[in-house]
Parts: structure tokens; C-alpha cells; sequence
């Protein structure tokens, strides 16, 4: 399988399954697409016929070029078959260790954002901040249950976590403590939406936490729109320089400016670019999953907006690189040299299997985003996962689990896409999101044209 776009000025091949990318000129562009469904010589009169204005395409230059792509092909870098099906097969019977928990050591909020999936932090349920002793009991759990997993992550999410950070720090105490007799090393990210950030905060979590997650939407309107305050009031002017403290106080320690787009800004670029020019490095940007109805829902309508603008973003990207102010976007991070192993291509994140959440109770569940949905409530931290028929049906949940990914260029990108995106959506998490793929097949190719054009620029 392959796919061909055109971006950005260049040509670009993909193959899918072995993974090789290609930047080739207009006569080998157009003969890849013929390839497999044209004779040879059907494909010399076609390309003889299309570029009859230009004569020093001639018919020796497209047989040198037929050649050059069967060479390509019995390489296995054009038209590679497909070796991941075969190991789909196996993921029900193998035992996967659990590598990480999100700890929701607050369902309650400061913020009341109104596109909030948890319900202004509650989850459809009651507020509650986790105690020490569930999550030291959840920590045990993780240990207990990662198997030769070295390095297990923890990440410290809500509601809002800084309403309950001493916890948060009597927990990462703890988990450290541990760290030498059981052989494990412990990553800690905190997810927060800035009010409760202070000295302490940038402090303990600057020395502990391997990553942190600051959520900012961009421009202060936008921004303040849906993410005010309880008492009714815009968070940016609060937030913002807190944030910008933090990160540069980070230094080069990982964290993420995380923003939310809606139909509000559709042009969500600005707001990108708005983060950049306050001095943020490393952005992502989420499209919002929410009920149609919602005034802010995005629409089909929007999509050929959001596709230039992912465009737009991955070219301003290369110039300001180039000038020396780059930052990075999450969903453009690609490696096409290493990438990951044929596992996670195939599967993905891992909810339900080896990533867990655990609500305050101490209840698990297969990832944040069904907390609060009885149905899909795993076992607790004590008895463990109880519900082994759920668990089986994620470990079934992958790229090849979907039928309407047979024929997707994007699947070993995506590996089947979102389980809760795909249940919110189509009631199954073997459904498919079409909105969200259809978004991320486009920034799969801005990316990858990104990696091209840098490529090309070495050269």
C-alpha cells in the first residue's frame, strides 16, 4: 500500500508498510500512481501523452524510471506487503504488564471550562480529592502488576491535582522510596491549569516531575471564552505569567503547553503562534470532542479550514526554524528512522491493558476518559482487574480490529485511533472516529512533509 499527496512544493510517496518515504519528481509521481494498475507500456503512452510538451521527457527517461521504481519495489521500499496482520492476531493471548496509572488525585475543579469532558472536574459524580493511602495503594498495584517493566509512569491528573499537591508530593516521596529495593524507576507528569501554581509547585516538580502538562489555549479571548473561573471570570491574565516562570524556569526538562481548539477558532493557528511569541517552545493543540450540539462543537463544515491550517502551521514551523525561533507541535513529532516497534504501531496507547486510570476511590478504569462510566469500570486498586472480558477487549482494540481501517494509509500511524474518541462517537470502542481521522491523516502528512523538507534543505 502506498499513499501520494503534494505539499509544500514537493511530491511525496509513502510506503506504508515498510515505512519509506519518498520525494520524487512529477514523472515518478505519476508513474507510482500507475504502477500497479497499468502495464509498462501502458504506462509509457500515458506519461508520452501527458508530457508531449515536453520533450526531454522521452520514452528511454519513463522506462529508466519503471525501472528504477521495480528496483524500489524489490527492495520492499514501494509497494512493501503487509508483515503487521500476523502479529494482531496474538495480542488476546499475550500478558501485558501494566506500565502506567493516572492517578485522578482530584475530581473537583478551580476552573469551570465549559467543553470540560470530566465535568468540571467531578466526572459525573462527586467531588473527592484520592488520599494518601489509596494512592500509595496504587502505586503498589502498578508495581506488583508491571512484571520486568522497569520504568513505570505516573501521571497526577483531575479535575485540577494542585487542589490536592500535598498528596501529590507525599506519593512521589513514596514511590521513590521504593525505587531501589524493587528495581523500578518511577516518571512523573503533572497535568495542571496553572491557578494554584507557585514557587513550591515549580520547584518540587522542576526536580521530580519528568514532564508537565500546562493548559493554555492561546490568544486571552479565546482563551478566557471557555476557560473561566467558578465565579464567572477570564484565567489567562492569571495563568499566563505563572506559565511563562515555569517553563523557563524548566530549562531543558520536557513539558507541553496543551490548548483545546472549538468552533470558536477555527483558526487556531493564531493561537499557536500566540504561545510561540510568549515564549513557549513545546505546544500541542487538541481538536475538542464534544456532543454536535454543543455551540462550540466543530463542524464538517470546518474541516477544510482545519486542513490549511494544519498546513499553514507546518510551514511557518520550517521558516521561524530557519530563523532560528522553532518550536515543536506534539502531533507533528514524527521519527522516520526508528519510530516505535511493531507492538505499539499496531495498538497503540494502551488503555485498558498496560495504561490504567484510578479514580479517587481508588477504582480503575481503562484511561481518563471513561471514569464515571460504570460500564467500564475495571476492578479497584485492592482486588486488581476484576473485569478480564473488558481488558481482553482492549487488548483486541488495535489497528487492525477496524474494518473500516483495512484500507487506511494512516493505520500504523494512528493504530486504530482513540478507544474513547471511537466509543463517544459510534458506542464501541472498535468504532471509528471519522472526524478525528480525517484530522489526523492531515497532520500525519504535514509532519512527514516536514521531515522531507528538512531533509532536503541538508542536502
Amino acid at each position: 500500500m502506498i499513499h501520494q499527496y503534494k505539499l509544500n512544493d514537493l511530491n511525496i510517496v509513502l510506503d506504508v508498510f515498510s515505512g519509506a518515504v519518498h520525494s520524487v519528481d512529477e514523472l515518478a509521481y505519476d508513474i507510482i500512481g500507475l504502477f500497479e494498475a497499468c502495464s509498462k507500456e501502458e504506462i509509457v503512452r500515458q506519461m508520452l501523452e501527458k508530457y508531449a510538451d515536453k520533450p526531454e521527457i522521452t520514452r528511454e527517461e519513463i522506462l529508466e524510471c519503471i525501472a528504477d521504481v521495480e528496483e524500489l519495489k524489490d527492495e520492499g521500499q514501494l509497494f512493501a506487503e503487509d508483515g503487521f496482520a500476523d502479529h494482531a492476531c496474538d495480542f488476546k493471548n499475550n500478558s501485558r504488564a501494566i506500565k502506567a496509572l493516572c492517578l485522578h488525585v482530584a475530581h473537583t475543579c478551580n476552573l469551570s471550562c465549559e467543553y470540560c469532558f470530566a465535568s468540571q472536574g467531578k466526572y459525573h459524580g462527586e467531588r473527592a480529592l484520592m488520599s494518601f493511602e489509596v494512592g500509595k495503594r496504587a502505586l503498589d498495584f502498578l508495581i506488583e502488576n508491571s512484571g520486568s517493566q522497569k520504568n513505570l509512569e505516573v501521571d497526577f491528573f483531575g479535575g485540577e491535582p494542585l487542589m490536592n499537591w500535598e498528596v501529590c508530593k507525599r506519593l512521589v516521596g513514596y514511590a521513590r522510596s521504593r525505587e531501589e529495593e524493587t528495581g523500578k524507576k518511577f516518571r512523573f507528569t503533572l497535568t495542571t491549569n496553572g491557578i494554584l501554581v507557585d514557587d513550591d509547585v515549580i520547584e518540587f516538580a522542576n526536580r521530580e516531575m519528568h514532564n508537565i502538562v500546562l493548559s493554555l489555549d492561546g490568544r486571552e479571548e479565546i482563551h478566557d471564552r471557555l476557560r473561566k473561573t467558578t465565579n464567572g471570570k477570564g484565567s489567562y491574565e492569571i495563568i499566563v505569567p505563572k506559565f511563562q516562570k515555569f517553563a523557563k524556569m524548566r530549562g531543558e526538562r520536557e513539558y507541553y503547553m496543551r490548548g483545546t481548539f472549538t468552533h470558536n477558532n477555527v483558526d487556531f493557528t493564531e493561537d499557536i503562534f500566540h504561545m510561540a511569541d510568549l515564549g513557549f517552545t513545546a505546544l500541542s493543540m487538541e481538536p475538542v470532542v464534544c456532543a454536535p450540539q454543543d455551540p462550540y462543537a466543530l463542524t464538517e463544515a470546518d474541516l477544510p479550514i482545519l486542513f490549511e491550517q494544519y498546513e499553514i502551521l507546518a510551514k511557518e514551523m520550517l521558516k521561524r526554524k530557519k530563523e532560528g525561533r522553532g518550536f515543536t507541535f506534539y502531533h507533528f513529532m514524527i521519527d522516520l528512522e526508528g519510530g516505535p516497534c511493531i507492538y505499539k504501531r499496531i495498538s497503540g496507547c494502551g488503555s485498558g491493558t498496560e495504561y490504567l486510570a484510578v479514580t479517587p476511590w481508588g477504582e480503575l478504569f481503562p484511561c481518563h476518559q471513561f471514569v464515571g462510566d460504570e460500564k467500564y469500570s475495571m476492578g479497584n486498586v485492592w482486588d486488581g482487574v476484576t473485569n478480564t472480558e473488558l481488558r481482553d477487549s482492549f487488548k483486541c482494540c488495535n489497528a487492525y480490529s477496524r474494518p473500516s481501517c483495512e484500507s487506511c494509509w494512516a493505520k500504523l500511524y494512528c493504530s486504530g485511533g482513540c478507544a474513547a474518541n471511537a466509543y463517544h462517537a459510534t458506542g464501541s470502542i472498535t468504532g471509528t472516529y471519522e472526524y478525528g481521522c480525517e484530522l489526523f491523516k492531515k497532520r500525519m502528512e504535514c509532519a512527514i512533509m516536514m521531515k522531507v523538507a528538512e531533509s532536503e534543505e541538508k542536502e
